[in-house]
């Protein structure tokens, strides 16, 4: 009898989907591989949608582990069938998605828009589409858009492709063998360090909001769960520091600069590969994170001089020079040898309490400012109330030491801020393009030399492959 009366409670009164997740000891997400989600590179799994759901897992006390997808179609179908608990692939909320899942809380505005080759005549509106060839990727909220806009231009017509990503639609655009793609700002910003001939014609969309997508059911516990996790991220700071990690240092873009830096990576990089390589074993840096400082001191020319007279391929001073053995800054080796002692000197230096990846980025700055101007510029943010352990904090106040206001309070007095922020951000994308080019790098990598010990919880990945054809929209 009471076994009965336990199971016919059962029957009354199931678990919820927020038990069920607790009682199983892990968070199952279905989430796809791209620079703005999820992806794997030599420091192991990076991406800010990775970032977002390791630390929902967290707070629920479970383990996570993502299904990897590679169509976008299969996205909403996987939450519906109960693949997964909830969906998490830089998702656009969008009316007919509600009716097949419940959204949880936006946490990203992205804008849609209408790439070109650089080069090409740049299309004004809609319109001027017409007899172009036009992709987009099925599943995704770009057809949703394209088909909303055939309601007011009837003459549009697009391809969709169930088998292209993202990634291969822009490169076909670079390529010049299609025309026009959607793409969403927080991906171009990403995508655009990598292929530099593609170009922003117009918005089509904006104001669009991402958000993870959960079963649609009476049970709302797991989705005010996640709630709750993004109510605290943003009160802690935690999610503006996840998307600053992966799009603040986003330059703007120059197709002059990116192509020649392409074209460096393929001419000159390989005679110095090796020495930033060594340097980086024996010192225990990243040596791609080497190269990157390497080239913006001196586009990797061993005979560069400054006005000041900084010299070499890594631009080190005489007195830097002396303090770590350099005798001969001109030699390749010697000065590449010397930054990396120099860098990993100041990782050293820099206090424990700085976690990754703000160690690295005060690091960088340092590299250019100096010790002494970063020691003031966290002080300067202490002082006003800030983090002085967290780089978003500290920012606003490297540039502070350009201004006599700021850098008469300070030790070591006026330093040029806004030159060292822009150091920091193309170091930052110069070390991304090359985790994109080098085999086992991958696309926007955590870039950091030393990251921080792995979280207790893991991850564990399916892959799913599905082929598809492409299929127009075009009406006869």
């Amino acid at each position: 009898m009471l076994c009965l009366a336990a199971l016919l409670g059962t029957c009354v009164n199931p678990p919820s989907l927020l038990e069920e997740v607790r009682a199983s000891g892990e968070l199952r997400a279905v989430t796809r591989n791209g620079p703005n989600t999820y992806y794997t590179d030599g420091d192991g799994a990076s991406g800010p949608e990775y970032d977002l759901l390791n630390g929902f897992a967290r707070f629920l006390g479970v383990r996570l582990r993502l299904v990897v997808l590679d169509r976008a179609t299969d996205v909403f179908p996987a939450v519906v069938n109960g693949e997964a608990h909830l969906a998490a692939a830089a998702l656009t909320i969008g009316r007919d998605a509600e009716q097949l899942v419940d959204f949880g809380p936006a946490y990203q505005q992205v804008t849609e828009h209408l790439v070109y080759r650089d080069g090409r005549r740049r299309p004004r509106n809609l319109q001027e589409l017409r007899g172009k060839r036009l992709e987009v990727a099925s599943g995704t909220s770009h057809v949703k858009t394209l088909t909303r806009a055939q309601a007011r231009h009837p003459d549009l017509v697009w391809t969709e492709n169930p088998a292209a990503d993202q990634t291969d639609l822009l490169a076909r655009v670079a390529q010049g063998s299609l025309d026009y793609t959607l793409v969403n700002s927080n991906a171009f910003a990403v995508y655009s360090s990598y292929i530099p001939e593609i170009r922003v014609a117009f918005n089509v969309a904006e104001g669009e909001s991402l958000a993870w997508a959960f079963p649609k059911r009476s049970d709302p516990s797991l989705r005010e769960a996640a709630r709750e996790y993004f109510e605290r991220i943003r009160a802690t700071g935690e999610l503006a520091r996840i998307m600053d990690r992966y799009y603040s240092h986003r330059p703007r873009v120059d197709y002059v600069g990116t192509h020649q830096y392409m074209k460096d990576v393929r001419a000159r990089l390989p005679a110095y590969r090796h020495l930033f390589k060594t340097a980086g074993e024996q010192h225990g840096v990243d040596w791609r994170l080497l190269a990157a400082i390497g080239y913006q001191e001196s586009k990797w020319d061993p005979a560069a001089v400054s006005p000041t007279g900084v010299r070499g391929l890594m631009m080190l001073t005489a007195e830097t020079a002396l303090t770590f053995g350099i005798e001969d800054r001109t030699d390749p080796a010697q000065s590449i040898a010397g930054g990396a002692r120099y860098l990993a000197h100041i990782l050293a230096k820099l206090p424990a309490q700085i976690a990754e990846p703000d160690r690295t980025y005060f690091a960088i700055a340092a590299y250019n400012i100096g010790y002494g101007h970063l020691l003031d510029a966290r002080r300067l943010t202490k002082s006003r109330g800030g983090d002085w352990n967290r780089w978003a904090d500290v920012r606003p106040s490297i540039r502070l030491l350009a201004t006599p206001e700021f850098s008469a309070q300070t030790r070591h007095g006026f330093a040029r801020g806004g030159e060292t922020l822009y150091f920091v951000n193309s170091v930052r994308n110069y070390y991304n393009v090359l985790t994109f080019l080098n085999p086992g790098g991958g696309v926007d990598a955590g870039w950091m030399p030393q990251r921080a010990a792995p979280p207790p919880i893991q991850a564990e990945t399916t892959r799913k492959k599905v082929a598809g054809r492409p299929t127009s929209n075009r009406r006869t």
